[in-house]
């Protein structure tokens, strides 16, 4: 896949979205991961299979994100990353309506200027 604006940020989409899983499913209850998430140690035990839950699903948009990349049909990868930026971009908007209004600048914009730059294919 030649180098684009757009590729560039779907790569960075996708390893934040790894950051994120690597914060929420292995690092939630320690130091760094109460710090980021504004959590007390109590509510970081309570909540850690949650956490977990929610680690997973980040690794399954970064797996995504990296699969549009590396599809051998760049066509159908930019279909692949096109869906991925959506799906990024209204869990986002969603997360910061319902749990933090940072996730909106965290996630959704990242993603939203990610897929316009996929749309617009620079």
């Amino acid at each position: 896949m030649p180098f684009s604006i757009s590729t560039a940020l779907s790569a960075l989409v996708g390893v934040e979205h790894v950051y994120i899983l690597v914060l929420e499913m292995f690092l939630w209850t320690t130091p760094r991961g109460r710090k980021t998430f504004k959590l007390t140690p109590e509510f970081a035990q309570q909540s850690r299979p949650l956490a977990a839950n929610m680690g997973l699903y980040n690794g399954f948009l970064a797996a995504g994100m990296f699969w549009g990349l590396s599809h051998p049909d760049p066509a159908f990868g930019r279909q692949i990353r096109l869906f991925f930026q959506s799906c990024i971009t209204v869990a986002g908007i969603f997360g910061s309506a319902t749990s933090s209004k940072r996730i909106l600048y965290v996630q959704a914009i990242p993603a939203a200027v990610t897929l316009a730059a996929t749309l617009l294919r620079i």
